[in-house]
């Protein structure tokens, strides 16, 4: 998984409801063995078939992806939906014609058997092409495009963190099934543990299996963890780390970390002695599907994500029946393969969630369609703690833990080495350089460098010292990690301090305590993608907290089981969760419903610098269950935006990007208060364009759907180009009840 800046102290051990009624799940699966791998595919059959194995039509395959005589694997589009939308008592035939209007497209090209065949969101398949196959194929008139496969990365990051649970909720997100497509989960977990998740065992409408694999057996899943899949045939086995597992179990700790954040357990103790509190998901009564299609490589930086293997967790996930479909990864700014499963998963009336990327620098928002809400990331506060000397300075930094430490001994880790051991190891508290018998009971400082930030309180933990100081030697921000013994991280200036303090006083004693969370104001990520002004609609759609988000991760050697997740994969998964507490508090919603409500509730930030840093503002989970109204989007309009028909500014999204002025736009919105009210308009914000509401008032009875045009004058302030150009307000209907319905407005040149 692409880390962003990576530094010498990180290592991997710190990642180790209006159901619609016959919802289309025509996709039955298809194994193929190869060797110890079971790697799955879609295969389709009559919706009332069991999701049951079935004898692959021509023989296995080589699906290792990486063989230098194979040709590359290729990822087919043709014209047309999946199944997804299908009426049940169509589904049988509409099954049949799709398979065959697959096969006829691979007619006479030479072409092996697809390694994976997609159904139900998406109508395509993965196959090996050479080049002049490649262009054959994309030449026939029913292939709408053919894609090279690719590895993309996961939306996290190892920036500097800010651990806290992501919610203080015990309850929300009842009989909801999020789909987590990412590295898979450890099932060991507690906060995935059964229990807590409301009454019933697993979710009615949710029909995927507990595949087994290495370590995972059918009977893993229970009512938290209520189904799982794995996909490699994209990434290729041959590829993978010697720690991967094969099987949905977590090798990377990601996938863990999203579906903690998202919809863990509520009320479970973090940390070894309970130093950082209890934990919640967002949503910690929703149930978890886990989907793995992200892997573990010898070289970290290989690590992620084959598009191919992307699509077919999307497909599967679709067809299982989830309600909410979380996919933490990056991807181009152009709408490709994985975006089109995504419109099926949406037509099937599943809540969407993409990352919009890590990638501000170098790339625009990924995954900006209107089925999804793409999800950038803002900063949130940061703990602290402090060191007290007596008769000298209070010393501040970032600390996590929440316990104070009174009257204890203070060492520089260079006075305490242990016998054998080089001073210049013992400053940097190497495994094995700290004395035991003169460290006992003392906080270490430690020099930070050359060893994990990990490694080091694990050093001082063995030596038994009750905490450690890290200390920074030049401007290295600040971490705060997840550690064995309470730590304080000091700057370079602060940390100067204290060693002069230690050069006249050997070993003081003082008092370690928590401080102040720092209040600055929430703000846009540096790291969180922007979104295209020339792109058809406004991306990221809005945010979600995204540094320093606690989460779970498989145990490691250092670690306690919990890390801390910056990027916007931990925004994703915060925006799942929230996802998933509006469908179960308002099961006759659809998706479209659910997407417009999250969006049109969020808070934009103090000083906002715009809607395409952070689309409608931040996420207020809160408040989406009471929006006032929504902007519908049926699905018959999301495919019409895909196929060209409409053009994207028509589409009825709720937000909206225009190309210059003077222009004007059209939206629609329904009352779904259950009461009759008046509603008046205002737009503010704009800085270049005149821009007004018609009519300026509504008066909608409950369910009642109504229009309103939105018009902006030709540009009067002002010019510039590239980004200084685009101007950008809001659009807000005040309700009498108090509700308040904005959408992000964006004009650009």
């Amino acid at each position: 998984m692409t880390k962003g800046t990576r530094e010498t102290d990180v290592t991997r051990s710190q990642t180790a409801g209006r159901r619609r009624s016959g919802r289309a799940r025509g996709a039955a699966l298809l194994v193929l063995v190869t060797g110890a791998a079971v790697l799955t595919s879609v295969a389709p059959v009559t919706s009332a078939a069991p999701a049951a194995p079935a004898a692959p039509a021509a023989p296995a395959v080589d699906l290792r992806g990486t063989d230098a005589d194979a040709a590359p694997l290729r990822l087919v589009t043709l014209a047309g939906p999946g199944l997804a939308g299908t009426a049940p008592e169509r589904r049988a035939g509409a099954a049949a014609r799709l398979r065959a209007a697959q096969d006829r497209t691979l007619r006479g090209l030479g072409a092996p058997e697809p390694v994976y065949r997609w159904s139900t969101a998406l109508n395509g398949y993965a196959v090996r092409l050479d080049a002049d196959q490649a262009a054959r194929l994309g030449a026939r008139p029913s292939v709408v495009s053919v894609e090279d496969d690719a590895v993309r990365p996961l939306a996290a990051d190892d920036r500097p963190p800010a651990p806290g649970s992501p919610s203080t909720a015990r309850r929300g997100g009842a009989g909801v099934v999020v789909g987590v497509v990412d590295s898979g989960v450890d099932p060991d977990a507690r906060v995935l543990a059964d229990g807590g998740v409301g009454p019933g065992g697993r979710a009615a409408d949710f029909t995927g299996p507990c595949a087994a694999g290495a370590g995972w057996g059918t009977d893993t899943c229970g009512d938290k963890l209520v189904g799982a899949r794995w996909f490699v045939a994209g990434f290729g086995r041959d590829r993978l780390a010697s720690s991967a597992t094969l099987s949905a179990r977590d090798d990377a700790g990601h996938g863990t970390g999203v579906a903690s954040i998202a919809a863990g357990n509520a009320d479970v103790t973090v940390g070894d002695r309970g130093d950082l509190g209890t934990y919640a998901g967002v949503a910690p009564q929703a149930r978890v599907a886990a989907y793995k299609a992200c892997w573990t490589a010898p070289d970290p930086a290989h690590d992620g994500c084959a598009t191919s293997d992307l699509v077919s967790a999307v497909d599967l996930a679709t067809a299982d029946g989830v309600d909410v479909l979380s996919v933490a990864v990056g991807g181009p700014s152009r709408l490709d393969t994985l975006d089109r499963a995504l419109l099926g998963a949406a037509e099937a009336d599943v809540v969407v969630v993409t990352a919009a990327g890590n990638d501000a620098a170098s790339s625009w928002a990924a995954h900006a369609a209107p089925w999804a809400l793409t999800v950038g990331a803002h900063t949130t506060p940061v703990r602290r703690g402090r060191l007290v000397l007596p008769g000298g300075p209070t010393l501040s930094g970032a600390m996590a833990v929440r316990r104070t430490l009174d009257d204890v001994p203070v060492v520089a880790g260079s006075r305490v080495a242990a016998p054998g051991a080089r001073r210049t190891d013992a400053r940097l508290c190497r495994p094995g350089s700290l004395d035991a018998a003169r460290a006992a009971g003392a906080v270490v400082v430690c020099d930070r460098g050359r060893v994990s930030r990990l490694e080091k309180s694990a050093e001082v933990d063995r030596a038994g010292g009750v905490a450690m100081v890290l200390a920074n030697r030049r401007g290295a921000a600040l971490s705060l990690d997840l550690h064995r013994v309470p730590v304080l991280h000091l700057a370079a200036a602060e940390a100067d301090r204290l060693r002069a303090v230690l050069r006249e006083r050997p070993r003081p004693r003082a008092r370690l305590e928590p401080d102040r969370t720092d209040g600055v104001a929430p703000r846009p990520a540096g790291f969180s993608a922007t979104g295209d002004p020339a792109a058809g609609v406004v991306a990221p759609t809005l945010l979600g907290p995204g540094t320093g988000v606690l989460g779970a991760v498989p145990p490691g050697p250092e670690g306690p089981g919990w890390r801390s997740f910056t990027g916007t994969s931990a925004a994703t998964a915060v925006l799942a969760g929230a996802a998933a507490r509006v469908r179960a508090a308002r099961p006759g919603w659809t998706a479209d419903e659910v997407r417009s409500a999250l969006t049109t509730t969020a808070l934009p930030l103090d000083g906002s610098p715009g809607a395409l840093r952070e689309g409608a503002g931040r996420v207020r989970a809160g408040r989406a269950t009471s929006p006032g109204l929504v902007y519908p989007l049926p699905a018959a309009e999301l495919r019409r935006y895909l196929d060209g028909a409409r053009p994207p500014v028509a589409t009825n999204t709720a937000s909206v990007l225009l190309r210059g002025g003077p222009a004007q736009v059209t939206r629609r919105v329904r009352n779904v208060t259950g009461t009759a009210l008046y509603f008046s308009s205002a737009a503010e914000g704009f800085r270049r364009h005149a821009v007004s509401v018609r009519p300026a008032a509504l008066r909608l009875a409950p369910g009642e759907t109504a229009s309103f045009t939105v018009r902006v004058s030709a540009a009067y302030v002002g010019g510039g180009a590239g980004r200084a150009a685009v101007d950008s307000g809001t659009v807000t209907w005040r309700g009498a009840d108090g509700s308040r319905v904005r959408i992000p407005v964006v004009v650009s040149r």
